[in-house]
C-alpha cells in the first residue's frame, strides 16, 4: 500500500507509479491511496492498481489514511519520499502495534542550508523523531543513506540503497515540438525550489545567442518565470510547454541539460539525461549529484549561487564539436530489491 496527494506531476509520485508497475507485474497487489485523483500523470496510473481516492488533496490524506490502513490491512505500507513522513507519523500514531511496517525512501536532501537557522533546528528535531515511526529507510545512493544515517540517527541496518527504475520511452506519449538548432534542457516541476531563474539568467549570457531553452513542467513559478523570461527579452528564446509524460526525446535531443535547484534528493532527470548520451550541468543540490556526474566527462557541477560557474559550465558543453558522454545504463533490478525488503520486514512481522 502506498500513498500521495495527487498526480500533479512530481519526480516523486513518477517514479512511485514505475515501481508499482513493476510490482504489480510480478504478481503482486497493489493499492495506491490519493487525496485527488487530478494531475497529468493520472493518465499514467498502471492498470490493476487498485485505487483509493480520497476527494481532496490535502489534509484528509493526514487524517483518514489510518482508517484506509486499517481497512486495507497491507502487509507493508510505502512512504514515496521526505514531504510524505508526517503522513506515517499519524498512521504510526493511530494503529500502534496493529500498524504494518513503514518504508520510506529519502526523495530530498536531508540537510538544507538554505532554511532560515531556526526552521533549520526545527527540521533537523523533526528528522530525529522518524526512527520511531519508520522501520526502514530507502534511499536512492550510498551518499544519500550515509546523510541519512546520519541526519536521522538511524541505525545503519535499517537504511538500504536501492536506486530508483529506470525511465522508459512511452511510445504513445504525445510528441513535442524540439527547438530548430541547439537547445539546453531543464525537466522538473516549475517551483521556488528548482530555481529555473538561475538558468534563464544565464541565457543571454551566453555566447551563442541562437541557443534555446526548453522548459519542461508546470508548477506554481510559471508566472513569474514567463516575467523574467518577457522583462529579459528571451521570449523568442525560451520555450515552456508544460507537462510532458515522456520527457526522454528532449533530453536525447539537447545539446546539455541542466539543474540549477536549492535542494534535491537524487534527481532522475540527472539520469535520464546520461542515459540519453546527454551532458548535464547541475548545482551541487544534494550530495547524490556528485554521485551521478562522477567524471568531467559526463557533466559539470557547480556552486547553487555561483552564477558565472553556471554561465562558464553551460559553455564548456556548448562549444562545437564537444564529445558526449557514452549513454550510461544503469544496471540492477529496483523493482526486485524493494520486493526483497518488503517480503523481509512482512515475514519479520509475522515473526
Amino acid at each position: 500500500m502506498a500513498f500521495a496527494e495527487t498526480l500533479q506531476g512530481g519526480g516523486v509520485e513518477r517514479a512511485l507509479l514505475r515501481m508499482a508497475a513493476g510490482w504489480l507485474e510480478r504478481g503482486h497487489r497493489v493499492t495506491l491511496v490519493l487525496g485527488a485523483c487530478e494531475g497529468p500523470l493520472a493518465a499514467e496510473l498502471p492498470p490493476g492498481i487498485e485505487l483509493i481516492e480520497l476527494g481532496s488533496p490535502h489534509y484528509p490524506i493526514l487524517l483518514r489514511m489510518p482508517g484506509k490502513v486499517r481497512s486495507v490491512d497491507p502487509d507493508i505500507l510505502f512512504c514515496p519520499g521526505n514531504y510524505y513522513t508526517a503522513v506515517s507519523a499519524v498512521i504510526r500514531l493511530r494503529l500502534g502495534r496493529a500498524c504494518p511496517p513503514i518504508v520510506a525512501k529519502v526523495s530530498n536532501a536531508l540537510v538544507r542550508p538554505e532554511m532560515w537557522r531556526f526552521v533549520a533546528w526545527g527540521y533537523n528535531r523533526w528528522l530525529r523523531w522518524h526512527p520511531w515511526f519508520l522501520d526502514h529507510i530507502v534511499a536512492m545512493t550510498p551518499a544519500m543513506a550515509r546523510e541519512a544515517i546520519t541526519e536521522m540517527a538511524i541505525p545503519q541496518e535499517r537504511v538500504s540503497v536501492i536506486a530508483n527504475p529506470p525511465a522508459e520511452r512511452i511510445h504513445d506519449a504525445a510528441p513535442i515540438a524540439l527547438p530548430a538548432g541547439r537547445y539546453i534542457v531543464g525537466v522538473g516541476r516549475l517551483e521556488p525550489q528548482k530555481r529555473w531563474d538561475r538558468l534563464i539568467d544565464a541565457l543571454p549570457r551566453l555566447a551563442d545567442r541562437s541557443v534555446q531553452l526548453l522548459l519542461l513542467g508546470e508548477g506554481s513559478a510559471r508566472a513569474s518565470l514567463a516575467a523574467q523570461v518577457a522583462r529579459m527579452g528571451l521570449g523568442d528564446r525560451v520555450r515552456m510547454p508544460g507537462h510532458v509524460s515522456d520527457p526522454l526525446p528532449a533530453l536525447k535531443g539537447a545539446t546539455v541539460a541542466a539543474l540549477t535547484s536549492d535542494f534535491e534528493g537524487v534527481p532522475g532527470v540527472i539520469r535520464e539525461a546520461l542515459s540519453q548520451g546527454t551532458p548535464v550541468v547541475a548545482t551541487e543540490a544534494s550530495v547524490a549529484v556528485r554521485e551521478l556526474i562522477d567524471s568531467p566527462a559526463l557533466g559539470s557541477v557547480v556552486a547553487r549561487e555561483d552564477g558565472d560557474a553556471l554561465v562558464a559550465a553551460l559553455e564548456h558543453w556548448l562549444a562545437p564539436g564537444r564529445a558526449r558522454p557514452v549513454p550510461r545504463d544503469d544496471a540492477g533490478d529496483p523493482v526486485g530489491d524493494y520486493l526483497a525488503l518488503f517480503s523481509r520486514l512482512a515475514r519479520q512481522r509475522i515473526a
